[in-house]
């Protein structure tokens, strides 16, 4: 049905009912041509004239074998919707206090997503005054991150918007050198979170 669809696009030679045609194609001297003239080159070559730009003036025909013309449009869809893959996003929720079991399921399953070329969006809901431990919840975001290091790299640090602070990861496609480069920002955001958070505590106790 597909290819009976991008069959009935194209006009071919004697369905083309102009009066010249701009003609195109292998071994043809390009230019304008009255139809019947195009016609008989069309067919002295045992090819079809096919027409490509019936909106140009004059239309645009290519001489060409039009099963072979239909084969290389039907393989140029393919690749542009290849290209066009639309890309998934997968949401990952933490809470900012999050146990080893639960933190190791979902990273199992961030690896799985990653792999299968999705993005990753990770977050910490801070629900009523546990937003008073915001830097736990950025810390295990960047620990997240650290371990997803040969899977994604990381394409958001984490960011604080209103209850929620989200981290956003992107599929990785080698693994090698590039996992080193992820590694040493977040280690370093994780030693001046930790750092910030302990002065903060001891400022505190002095109170």
């Amino acid at each position: 049905m597909k290819n009976d669809n991008l069959k009935d696009q194209y006009r071919i030679n004697d369905r083309i009912r102009v009066k010249e045609v701009r003609l195109v194609g292998e071994n043809v001297e390009q230019g304008v041509y009255p139809i019947a003239e195009a016609l008989k080159i069309a067919e002295d070559r045992e090819l079809d004239l096919i027409e490509i730009s019936p909106n140009a003036a004059p239309p645009v025909c290519k001489v060409a074998d039009f099963q072979k013309f239909l084969y290389q449009q039907r393989k140029r869809q393919k690749e542009q919707k290849a290209k066009s893959v639309k890309i998934v996003i997968k949401e990952i929720r933490f809470g900012p206090q999050t146990d080893d079991h639960d933190y190791n399921f979902k990273l199992k399953h961030a690896k799985s997503f990653l792999e299968e070329g999705a993005k990753i969006k990770a977050y910490v809901f801070f629900k009523g005054r546990s937003i008073l431990f915001k830097e736990q919840g950025e810390v295990l975001l960047l620990r997240f991150a650290t371990d997803l290091e040969s899977y994604g790299k990381v394409e958001q640090m984490p960011l604080l918007e209103g209850k929620r602070m989200t981290i956003m990861l992107a599929p990785k496609k080698s693994v090698g050198n590039a996992s080193q480069q992820v590694s040493k920002p977040i280690v370093k955001k994780i030693i001046q979170t930790l750092e910030a958070t302990a002065s903060n505590e001891e400022d505190n106790d002095n109170e």
